[in-house]
């Protein structure tokens, strides 16, 4: 009874396609909450940029592996605002381009970089208090996550988000150069061998196509609530 009462805070599990609006929920439901916010993503991004700055061949696993395990990364949130830091250096904004989005895509399709990812966002996770959100959260990294969500949108909504995203970054896109690749990065990330994107068991989807930020996470939120009183009435 004591060791219940002692109880660690929630793991929270956000999952989705490329331009759901994930970050953003995520920072934000993190933020209300007073919990610890993981853009898993931005890790698979941090190995692509260490790939892409050493030469390494993103079809080379045993070497993406090594470099993925070797890695240290860490998030510091400051004023609202999410920084990465890779092995003691920032760079929030150096993985924010299409091209080390394509590469992350591609790198994280092989079974050892993943792995070894997971086994980071478990180490980072295991106090709970989190909200992490990515691709297979609640279905590989942390699939007894008290709450799972799968946050969707329609793909040419997700399109001009990304669309958007990239403009106010000062980064160049062309409109149908975004819609194509957001098709290959669906494709990919849901036909991948190794932990495929997929709509975790017990996840509640929210679609955001016609809904703010402040709708989804005040959504979000009162699930939270009412998971929370569940656990205190069974504990």
């Amino acid at each position: 009874m004591a060791k219940n009462s002692k109880r660690k805070k929630l793991t929270i599990a956000i999952d989705g396609p490329s331009g759901a609006g994930k970050s953003t929920v995520a920072r934000s439901l993190a933020e209300q909450l007073g919990y610890i916010y993981i853009d898993t993503g931005a890790m698979y991004r941090s190995v692509a940029f260490r790939v892409k700055e050493r030469g390494i061949s993103p079809e080379d696993e045993w070497a993406l592996t090594q470099l993925a395990s070797s890695l240290h990364i860490v998030f510091s949130t400051e004023e609202g605002l999410t920084r990465i830091f890779c092995n003691g250096e920032e760079i929030t904004s150096a993985i924010r381009t299409p091209e080390i989005s394509r590469l992350a895509s591609s790198i994280s399709k092989q079974k050892g970089v993943r792995e070894a990812l997971v086994k980071m966002q478990r180490e980072m996770g295991k106090e709970g208090g989190i909200v992490l959100e990515g691709r297979d959260i609640g279905t590989v990294v942390f699939p007894d996550a008290e709450v799972k969500f799968y946050l969707d949108a329609e793909r040419d909504e997700r399109a001009r988000r990304r669309y958007h995203e990239m403009l106010e970054k000062g980064v160049k896109v062309d409109f149908k150069e975004t819609q194509e690749e957001l098709v290959q990065r669906d494709h990919h990330d849901m036909s991948r061998i190794h932990s495929p994107l997929k709509r975790a068991d017990g996840a509640f989807l929210i679609d955001s196509t016609h809904r703010s930020v402040e709708e989804v996470v005040e959504e979000m939120v009162r699930i939270v609530k009412v998971r929370i009183q569940q656990i205190k009435c069974v504990e």
